[in-house]
């Protein structure tokens, strides 16, 4: 599909995760608002094909296929190859999420660690970006993206809040960074500060939906026409016009993501 030059891309947002009938309602409003691109994240393998299909029925929607740090315990043997298989669907455009989350530990960390490792292994060899989940596992994650055998590895940590020293760290590796709803709370402080840091051509905007909604919809449900409140905050962090902020964040996600370009 043909993108108009001002039209933004929810770059992360979980629509498959809304009320069934509220879908097609979400994604209208938030063409409505100019939002034409979605990138919809799967959380766990049993929900690949059921997401593909919605891909399919939407134009200008796609997904990332993997295993979220959440549901790491249920990665079995043959997992690699299903995965795989799914990945040749000319909807799925990247790996994940996948990544470490030290919050809530749902699952062992041994255990993230080495499914966050296969499928960055897998991505390697597919030639697909990651879509990385981040939560309280900043060292433990920056140790893995600087590993050698990740070297080429390209993807977005979505929702960033690691900080100027992680953003440095994760930047130098020529890694892209993905801003929610967070970036308009008041005291987010630690996560504004890191968007000066950030070349133009690796930011991107999300709204993680149905989580972080931004001000002034901050806890209600969040859904992918408040895109536009982050990328007007975001804009104004970085006193770029909404019209440029759309544009370079557009393009980088194609660049990122070149199978939605195709």
């Amino acid at each position: 599909m043909t993108f108009r030059a001002t039209a933004l891309v929810d770059s992360h947002c979980h629509v498959q995760n809304l009320p069934e009938g509220d879908r097609e309602r979400a994604l209208d409003a938030a063409r409505e608002r100019g939002v034409e691109g979605f990138l919809l994240p799967a959380i766990r393998l049993a929900d690949a094909e059921g997401i593909l299909a919605f891909c399919h029925a939407h134009e200008g929607v796609w997904c990332a296929l993997g295993v979220h740090p959440h549901e790491a315990a249920s990665w079995q043997p043959g997992d690699e190859k299903r995965l795989a298989s799914l990945l040749s669907d000319p909807k799925a455009v990247a790996v994940g999420e996948c990544g470490l989350d030290f919050y809530y530990d749902h699952a062992p960390r041994p255990v993230q660690h080495e499914v966050m490792r296969a499928q960055w292994t897998l991505a390697l060899e597919l030639g697909l970006p990651v879509v990385v989940h981040n939560r309280d596992s900043n060292d433990a994650m920056v140790e893995e993206a600087v590993r050698p055998e990740h070297e080429g590895l390209e993807g977005v940590f979505h929702s960033f809040a690691g900080g100027a020293a992680m953003a440095r760290q994760l930047l130098a590796k020529d890694y892209y960074l993905g801003f929610t709803g967070m970036v308009t709370f008041p005291k987010a402080d630690n996560v504004r500060e890191v968007l000066p840091l950030v070349p133009h051509d690796r930011l991107l905007v999300e709204t993680d939906t149905p989580y972080l909604a931004p001000v002034p919809y901050r806890g209600k449900r969040n859904e992918p026409a408040y895109v536009v409140e982050v990328a007007e905050r975001v804009a104004k962090e970085l006193e770029l016009s909404f019209e440029e902020l759309t544009r370079r964040t557009t393009e980088n996600f194609f660049r990122l993501f070149p199978k939605a370009a195709a």
